[in-house]
């Protein structure tokens, strides 16, 4: 066991499925918690982990160590064979501190917080990975969209006489004669998302995934983070730089998809929600700490925001008097943004066995 091979890896709440995978010693109370978590979609953890062992060749067992911060990282990369980072900074120092580094594996696709030409340099293999769970994080974002345009919620079975006139809607049908006969029900307020202006608070792995498909609706994509994207990524995007008032002002749809720090807390508060058209939505699959609860219940029940759409809630699970509950422009889901779980699940099969066939090669 002493020859194991070391991997260090940036610790996260999905990244402990790579010790609980490779590092035989690794907390019997932690594996039990993921096959807890994975059961609803992977009732056989423990067989899903014995197909990836398979696959993972020299890598193990291995002994994998979790680290919070860049110190921490270079004070365990003397004898480490493969890095796995998310955000954690990775330069010519940290590299010059893992002489037996064959592979640094970026938890992700952007590479903003990696020196890819120190990497290169030192002859380390750079990877990376198009996380299924990030795309099933802006599919869901756009489900959102899609029910607040097209009141969804509201419509769902709404196909019966009866049901219309419970809800307000009397049906009235049209001279078929000489109209079409859409909208029967006579709902007033549904909107498309083409020639729509959507505006996203960070363009990082997430954001990425949403501007992509926003393009593929013909929407107009706006976009605001502390440091511009280069202009490859926003032609790539179809995606225009502005400064947060003019997102905030032109926006039709305002995403705010940003890590939840002191910094980014409240990002979006009264003074934000003034800049806003009155027809505009916020559509959430961030942390709801990114946008001031008050305010925004405040400016729905004033008319200044048009909806609100928020996947992960202020308190889960949320009282069930909370007044977001009791408001129709409001779509509310429980932090399932990127599920099913098989998305994780997924990622990570893929990238074990990746980095066992390259550290190999």
């Amino acid at each position: 066991m002493a020859n194991r091979p070391v991997i260090v890896v940036e610790d996260d709440p999905f990244t402990r499925l790579i010790p609980i995978v490779l590092d035989p010693t690794s907390s019997e109370e932690r594996r039990a918690a993921f096959a807890d978590f994975m059961a609803h979609d992977e009732p056989d953890f423990d067989g899903w982990i014995a197909r990836v062992r398979a696959g993972a060749g020299s890598l193990f067992p291995a002994d994998v160590r979790l680290v919070a911060s860049e110190s921490e990282m270079r004070a365990n990369l003397a004898d480490a064979v493969v890095l796995v980072t998310e955000s954690l900074w990775v330069g010519p120092d940290d590299l010059a501190a893992a002489p037996r580094l064959k592979a640094v594996q970026k938890f992700g696709l952007g590479l903003r917080n990696i020196d890819a030409a120190a990497v290169k340099a030192k002859g380390v293999k750079l990877l990376t990975i198009r996380r299924r769970a990030n795309i099933a994080c802006a599919e869901h974002a756009f489900a959102l969209m899609l029910m607040l345009a097209r009141k969804l919620d509201l419509m769902n079975g709404m196909v019966s006489k009866q049901r219309f006139e419970a809800a307000g809607f009397p049906v009235r049908p049209y001279d078929r004669r000489h109209v079409p006969g859409g909208n029967y029900g006579r709902v007033p307020g549904t909107r498309s998302l083409h020639g729509a202006t959507i505006g996203i608070i960070g363009l990082g792995e997430i954001g990425r995934e949403i501007a992509l498909r926003a393009s593929a609706f013909g929407m107009r994509v706006l976009y605001h983070q502390r440091t511009r994207s280069p202009e490859s990524e926003e032609r790539e995007l179809n995606a225009s730089y502005a400064p947060m008032a003019t997102l905030l002002a032109e926006s039709d749809w305002i995403m705010p998809q940003v890590p939840t720090t002191p910094a980014t807390r409240d990002l979006i508060g009264q003074a934000e929600l003034s800049q806003i058209k009155p027809s505009a939505c916020i559509v959430s699959v961030s942390n709801a700490l990114v946008i001031n609860k008050d305010a925004v219940t405040e400016a729905l029940h004033s008319g200044r925001l048009a909806g609100f759409a928020l996947d992960t809630m202020y308190q889960e699970p949320m009282p069930d008097g909370d007044p977001l509950l009791h408001l129709d422009n409001v779509v509310l889901t429980p932090r399932m943004a990127g599920s099913p779980r098989f998305n994780g699940l997924d990622d990570f099969e893929e990238l074990i066995t990746t980095l066992a066939r390259e550290v190999r090669s």
